[in-house]
């Protein structure tokens, strides 16, 4: 998808939001895995928070910790070899409560709570993540039963009416059909409405669009655009796609082995982009009414593995603007502008 007019005029949702009021807070977090051939810093001291009612794009190559930083937050890491091995996750819940998710029992009930009623996630492919032994009527059901004081007939009422908020034709025949009866569409509808059936404050949507044809994918974008107006849910939209952020976003995340190495709203990142990782990006995508002479330029090497030990900064052997402390020391990730935080000796 190419990246839209929308950010070229500046002219973004996001282009004069900020986080002053945040609802999801990551401090320094770290997730490893304890393999036999080493530890994988998956997430190594990600910080970033996300707004009220805002929606977080976090981008990056396939392998950069994007899904695992969220999966943390859901704490859905697989222990053991995942563990979160240091930081916070600081959820602000509408009553003023402020919980550090890392502290709570992953099996207990208060993280079961917050799980699915106040944090919901959208897994990249519904075919997988959907129950296909039951039909999808009663797996959205046993949501809203789990969270809400409701009689089996209530919930089941209740999944119709999501599927019918999804745009889903005839909910009242679709809740008694399972996941192989759906197109792949549909399914993401399905996934959508049964994240949403509980109305939780966040919403993790990781590569919802991947799979689906791009007629299908902009109906699905449209689709969260107008329920978060409805649930005034926050979202992190998890892409590699810098023309679904474009179209998304309020603030974008971008991440590199492990790490956050620039944060800004999103017109600053298309516009004022300051990481040569985050220009890298930019300049491997496709734009409309870009000059036939104005070739894509992809990012040179490969993302080193997550169980390296690197001494100085990880994007320095594929940086094109490598200086000498770029391979002693990790720069430090700090604000440089108001709101526009950066990981890069460039602007030191």
């Amino acid at each position: 998808m190419a990246v839209t007019q929308q950010v070229a005029n500046g002219t973004a949702t996001g282009a004069s939001h900020d986080t002053d009021d945040p609802i999801l807070e990551l401090r320094n977090l770290k997730t490893y895995f304890f393999l036999e051939r080493g530890v994988v810093k998956a997430v190594d001291g990600v910080t970033v928070s996300l707004g009220r009612k805002r929606t977080l794009g976090v981008v990056g190559e396939s392998g950069c910790g994007k899904s695992v930083t969220f999966r943390s937050v859901m704490r859905l890491v697989q222990s053991p070899p995942g563990k979160i091995v240091e930081g916070e996750i600081l959820l602000h819940r509408k009553d003023g409560e402020t919980v550090d998710i890392v502290q709570l029992d992953p099996r207990g009930r208060r993280l079961r709570d917050i799980r699915g009623a106040e944090i919901a996630m959208i897994f990249q492919e519904p075919m997988t993540s959907l129950n296909p032994l039951h039909a999808v009527g009663r797996q959205i059901s046993e949501s809203v039963l789990l969270h809400q004081n409701l009689s089996r007939r209530a919930a089941l009422e209740r999944a119709e009416v999501m599927l019918n908020r999804v745009h889903i034709a005839d909910p009242g025949r679709r809740i008694f059909e399972y996941p192989h009866q759906l197109s792949g569409g549909m399914r993401q509808r399905v996934m959508i409405a049964l994240a949403l059936s509980c109305n939780p404050s966040i919403l993790i949507a990781d590569e919802p669009t991947t799979a689906l044809d791009v007629t299908v994918q902009a109906q699905i974008l449209d689709l969260m655009r107008e329920l978060q107006d409805d649930f005034d849910s926050a979202i992190v939209l998890i892409t590699h796609n810098l023309g679904v952020v474009s179209q998304m976003a309020d603030h974008v995340a971008v991440m590199y082995l492990g790490r956050v190495v620039e944060y800004a709203p999103v017109y600053e990142i298309f516009h004022n982009p300051k990481h040569p990782y985050t220009v890298g990006l930019l300049n491997s995508v496709p734009v409309l009414g870009r000059k036939e002479d104005k070739m894509l330029v992809p990012i040179r090497g490969m993302v080193p593995s997550p169980s390296d030990e690197i001494r100085g900064c990880a994007f320095a052997d594929r940086c094109p603007q490598v200086m000498e402390i770029c391979w002693e020391q990790s720069p430090e990730f700090k604000e440089h502008e108001p709101g526009h935080s950066v990981a890069c000796w460039l602007h030191d």
